[in-house]
């Protein structure tokens, strides 16, 4: 099973656990397991249309998604995922 390491912003939404085991061989069907699991945090990571937003930056190892298949990003049982939401902000 690969790890996911949740951002502390979204910890709340997984009984504070900031790192979980979660079954799939691409990210869409582990992010889907993890949406299953804890459901609250469905709506952070999914828009309206069930695809991952793009504000979310998820990367595999130190690979951004979008420079490999993007959700259909294949996983090995020891890939280690990371969510990193976007930031905004800054001096004007």
């Amino acid at each position: 099973m690969a790890t996911v390491i949740i951002p502390t912003p979204l910890r709340k939404f997984t009984g504070n656990t900031a790192k979980l085991q979660v079954s799939g061989a691409t990210i869409e069907e582990s992010f889907k397991t993890l949406s299953t699991d804890f459901p609250d945090l469905k709506k952070h990571l999914f828009d309206e249309q069930g695809n991952i937003r793009s504000f979310v930056n998820i990367f595999v190892g130190d690979d951004d998604i979008r420079d490999l298949q993007n959700e259909k990003t294949t996983l090995s049982n020891d890939a280690v995922i990371s969510i990193v939401p976007a930031i905004a902000g800054g001096l004007s």
